[in-house]
């Protein structure tokens, strides 16, 4: 993990560190953050800016151009992950087994995911 890399992953967990969204805090260990310009242009991918795979973080800008408030709205679905996988999984199957059903912007981790990036937008 380079520094800038690594100082985004430690901001955008300073900044959940400072919320009581689930029992304990986001685990940062494992968490990579990729610059992966080819998966955002694989149709069903191409209006996100950034992905979430268990600790993988895949962002569509090269991670000088990325804002911690994207690495910190990724970072909550690492934390959603690791405390409510099969839930959050779910919510993303629109209809199927139970999944949300409605606009993606609001999916109930989506929704939790921005409200985060604004409750800790003013934390180093």
């Amino acid at each position: 993990m380079d520094e800038h890399e690594r100082q985004h992953v430690l901001r955008a967990k300073r900044r959940l560190d400072s919320l009581s969204l689930y029992p304990s805090p986001v685990v940062i260990g494992r968490v990579r953050v990729l610059s992966s310009p080819w998966l955002f242009r694989i149709p069903g991918f191409r209006r996100f800016f950034g992905y979430e795979v268990g600790p993988l973080i895949l962002v569509r800008r090269p991670l000088s151009e990325v804002s911690n408030d994207l690495v910190t709205h990724e970072l909550t679905h690492v934390w959603q992950d690791q405390h409510v996988r099969l839930a959050m999984w779910r919510s993303y199957l629109p209809g199927w087994l139970g999944g949300h059903v409605g606009p993606y912007r609001e999916n109930p981790f989506e929704r939790e995911a921005r409200a985060a990036v604004e409750a800790t937008r003013d934390i180093a």
